[in-house]
């Protein structure tokens, strides 16, 4: 599928990018107001830093992933994906 991600690397706090199996690349920013609930996790930088590709999909420890196909669809309008 082309919402397949191939890479993830942690960027600037709260940010990573991306890249997809069809070449696609941007980058996912997470406001801190969208840090609750299975999310709150990631406000701490050890962990936010611990992302990585699991089954084409961004993930973290404690079962935290994102809809590759939203993101996909997001970055390739807009280049990047900001999670309010």
């Amino acid at each position: 599928m082309r919402w397949t991600v191939v890479s993830v690397e942690p960027k600037s706090p709260l940010a990573v990018s991306v890249r997809f199996s069809d070449g696609t690349e941007g980058t996912v920013r997470f406001e801190s107001s969208h840090l609750k609930g299975v999310f709150e996790a990631l406000k701490d930088p050890e962990i936010f830093c611990q992302a990585r590709v699991e089954f084409g999909t961004v993930t973290w420890p404690g079962e935290i992933d994102l809809a590759p196909d939203a993101m996909y669809r997001e970055i390739k309008q807009a280049g990047e994906w900001v999670l309010r």
